[in-house]
């Protein structure tokens, strides 16, 4: 997978986050090491689970194209808090101001976790608009 290149890492994160079936085995493997075994596996839900989604929104952190962006603020209405919390991570990091509505709205989630990473990203989007 180090070989495909961002454009593909992107593309690839992506389809897992819209829950495309057929993405590669190896993308899950870069993205998540030795745990995604098990999820291929078909344990944690398999690759229909929530966490070949959190893996590729943590990818999307380091492999950024704003062509991810509608994906990514799509994410933060995940049913799954670790789906939700990575893509404000996300959006904080890339600063995905069209994102801030989306994230403010996570600052009232009922996981401490993501309205922790809900604040941050309003914060950082705020404070860079001004």
């Amino acid at each position: 997978m180090r070989t495909a290149g961002k454009a593909a890492v992107v593309a690839g994160c992506i389809d897992l986050l819209q829950g495309r079936q057929g993405t590669d085995d190896a993308l899950l493997i870069a993205l998540a090491g030795p745990a995604a075994q098990a999820v291929l596996d078909g344990s944690a839900g398999g690759k229909e689970g929530y966490w070949p989604r959190v893996w590729a929104a943590r990818g999307l952190l380091h492999a950024w194209d704003d062509r991810a962006t509608a994906v990514i603020v799509q994410a933060t209405a995940d049913g799954a808090w670790r789906v939700r919390e990575m893509a404000a991570k996300v959006i904080a990091r890339h600063g995905v101001g069209d994102a801030l509505p989306a994230v403010s709205r996570l600052r009232t989630d009922p996981v401490q976790r993501v309205r922790a990473a809900a604040e941050r990203a309003v914060v950082l989007l705020t404070a860079s608009s001004t």
